[in-house]
């Protein structure tokens, strides 16, 4: 009896000891200033630069790379994608699907991951993207849509602790990861495209109140209403969605938001005028939502050029002088760069080759310059511009951009950025009867003939000059993680991973694991040992892009987390 009693009072420890115990809360100052090897953010840190401080993983060892685990993500649906970036605390890792389902997984042992919990919020299963989670207190904060909601999980229960209803219009969308700021949570709304009037919203983190709502496109009467000079009511159907994660800076308590294309996305002959505050970025008091101040890099927007792209933080000495200033590579082939405190434009280079919608930037305004405040319909360069007498024009880049949603990483080795650029160009097409909710307020068609394929290009912020590129003959819908090791770590459509030099983007590393990247990869420590993980699935939208790539036709796609390690 003795003996028995011995026995299942070991078990009994061993099974505590093996069980998940309470982690410790995500305060904001652990936002702030996150341990080396966590990444508790959407974007690991509130720049948005997707610098990993790790460096056991370097270029003098990096050919030793190897799978360590995989895990199964999603599975429900045929045609799933994976956007999100997984989130880590001390081995656990936190990820989301494209319905919304959150999972806990246990990966301390880095070799035989176990999922913990699964909070599955019952979302139906509409062709939408979720690209992520975010950690607060003891919770995690995810979305969810059909309808469109935030969820608060408690981490360690898997338990819903809170759920706010966030759907005040049809067809609005929540595809961006939350941002947590302080006791408040920050949520974009998406679903532009589709004709919905989209917002930026701040939520008590401990309730899910929404404590205040502010719509990037406003209303009659509000500052901005005049850019739009229509005669339907089109700011009620503006667009200007943000389904991207924003970016924050403690020292000034300023949250950076991309905004994205007014709609209709191709017929500016529905809507002229500049369509504030579309194709923008958003200086906001995240205590009150009010805006500090804001630029718009393609005013009546036609093409199709969203601006939710991260806005990256960086500082810089120049002449001697400290400079808090931000950059931003623009869907429209150009990158920016702009002082933080008051949104002044630095210098705007472009790093797509052959730009062709407009002739050049104004190094003093960041404006085209060829625009003019004087015309409700923008003509440009008017090469690519699209009118009712001449519809179809060929635009450089293509709708998709250059740099896109998919993130652009900035290095505190080199102070260098690595963007991932598509290289194709369209036909865009006018097309006014699909100016309203039948025609999916397109507005236009385009089509691309050529391969798509990608560049990785490394760029000086403070300069805007292109350092070096290289050309993949795939696309690239993942963006990059740059890291202490020396390297830059993306994925391509034709499930190709690789590792490059930071400084020459010789390729280091590669594996292919045969399905395409959709989500961009991050890198975390447990145990002592560094890992790189990534989200594979491509949304139809990106396997789209391998229609005109024989090679890819009969490519499969699989859902799963892959987690690399020496």
């Amino acid at each position: 009896m003795q003996r028995i009693s011995q026995t299942l009072c070991a078990s009994a420890l061993a099974m505590l000891a093996a069980s998940p115990s309470p982690a410790a809360d995500v305060t904001p100052q652990r936002l702030q200033s996150p341990e080396p090897r966590n990444w508790l953010q959407n974007h690991r840190t509130y720049d948005g630069q997707r610098f990993s401080p790790l460096d056991k993983i370097s270029k003098a060892n990096v050919k030793g790379l190897k799978l360590a685990y995989a895990v199964a993500i999603g599975g429900a649906s045929p045609n799933e994608n994976l956007q999100a970036t997984p989130l880590v605390e001390d081995g656990y890792i936190f990820v989301v699907d494209q319905w919304g389902v959150l999972y806990k997984i246990d990966g301390r042992d880095g070799q035989t991951p176990r999922i913990v919990w699964r909070m599955d919020p019952g979302q139906e299963k509409l062709p939408l993207s979720n690209r992520g989670a975010a950690l607060s207190g003891n919770l995690v904060i995810s979305v969810a849509n059909a309808p469109a909601r935030v969820i608060a999980t408690n981490k360690d229960t898997g338990k819903v602790v809170w759920e706010t209803n966030m759907h005040d219009q049809p067809d609005l969308q929540l595809t961006a990861a939350p941002l947590v700021i302080k006791d408040k949570i920050m949520i974009g709304a998406a679903g532009g495209d589709r004709g919905v009037r989209d917002w930026i919203a701040g939520l008590d983190a401990a309730s899910g109140k929404v404590l205040w709502k502010k719509f990037a496109i406003p209303a009659p009467g509000e500052p901005g209403s005049e850019t739009w000079k229509d005669k339907n009511n089109a700011w009620q159907t503006g667009g200007g969605a943000m389904w991207v994660t924003g970016t924050y800076d403690p020292a000034t308590n300023q949250t950076f938001w991309g905004t994205g294309n007014p709609v209709p996305m191709f017929d500016p002959t529905y809507r002229p005028g500049d369509n504030l505050y579309t194709n923008s970025v958003l200086s906001l008091n995240p205590d009150d939502g009010k805006m500090n101040w804001h630029f718009q890099f393609t005013p009546g927007d036609m093409w199709d050029y969203d601006e939710v792209g991260t806005h990256i933080m960086f500082d810089a000495t120049v002449n001697g002088a400290k400079r808090a200033l931000f950059t931003h590579s623009a869907r429209n082939g150009y990158l920016y760069t702009f002082e933080r405190q008051n949104g002044q434009h630095v210098v705007s280079k472009p790093y797509f080759e052959g730009v062709n919608w407009t002739k050049g930037i104004d190094q003093k305004t960041g404006k085209p310059v060829d625009y003019d405040p004087g015309k409700d319909l923008q003509t440009y360069a008017g090469v690519a511009t699209v009118t009712l007498q001449d519809r179809t024009k060929r635009m450089c880049p293509s709708p998709s951009g250059g740099n896109n949603f998919w993130p652009t990483s900035f290095s505190q080795k080199t102070n260098m950025l690595y963007i991932s650029t598509l290289t194709v160009c369209g036909d865009l097409t006018l097309r006014p009867e699909l100016s309203n909710k039948e025609g999916d307020w397109k507005g236009g068609s385009y089509k691309v003939a050529d391969r798509w394929e990608s560049q990785m290009v490394i760029a000086d912020p403070l300069t805007g000059e292109t350092k070096k590129r290289t050309s993949i003959p795939y696309a690239n819908y993942s963006g990059n993680l740059s890291t202490a090791g020396g390297l830059v770590f993306t994925g391509y459509n034709d499930g190709t991973f690789v590792a490059y030099d930071d400084t020459t983007l010789d390729q280091l590393w590669k594996i292919n694991i045969g399905s395409g990247f959709n989500a961009p990869p991050m890198s975390f420590e447990v145990g002592g040992k560094q890992y790189i993980g990534v989200l594979s699935g491509l949304s139809a939208i990106a396997r789209g892009k391998n229609a005109n790539t024989p090679e890819l036709k009969e490519q499969r796609n699989q859902t799963l987390l892959w987690v690399f390690s020496l």
